[in-house]
C-alpha cells in the first residue's frame, strides 16, 4: 500500500491533516475537518486531486501529481466521473426550470 499525506490549511487554526493511500485500484483520502471526518464531502481531498496546492502548508508540492497519477483507473474516478455526469444534469435541469418559470411569467401577463 502507498501512502501520501499532505498538512493542508483550512479554515481552521491548525493546518488539517490529509491523508491518501493507495491498494491496487483503490484510493482512499481521509481529511480531519469537520466534513472529512464526517464522511462528507471534503474540499481539501478533492482540491488535491484537481491538482490545487494553494492551500498545502506541508512542504511536498511535489508530490501532487503523484496523487493525481492514482486517479485512472480507480473507484475514485468513477465515482467523480458519476458527479461530473449529475453536475451536468443538475445543471440542465435548473436552466429548463428557469425558463419554464419565465413562460409561467409571460403567461400570467396576458
Amino acid at each position: 500500500m502507498e501512502s501520501i499525506e499532505f498538512m493542508v490549511q483550512g479554515s481552521a487554526l491548525e493546518p488539517y491533516h490529509v491523508v491518501f493511500t493507495k491498494e491496487g485500484n483503490n484510493l482512499n483520502a481521509y481529511c480531519t475537518c469537520l466534513a472529512g471526518e464526517n464522511d462528507l464531502y471534503c474540499k481539501h481531498r478533492f482540491n488535491i486531486l484537481d491538482g490545487k496546492t494553494k492551500a498545502i502548508v506541508s512542504n511536498n508540492l511535489d508530490q501532487v501529481p503523484i496523487i493525481q497519477s492514482w486517479l485512472p483507473g480507480s473507484d475514485v474516478e468513477k465515482a467523480l466521473n458519476l458527479l461530473g455526469q449529475a453536475e451536468k444534469e443538475y445543471a440542465l435541469a435548473k436552466k429548463r426550470v428557469s425558463e419554464a418559470k419565465k413562460n409561467v411569467a409571460r403567461a400570467t401577463r396576458t
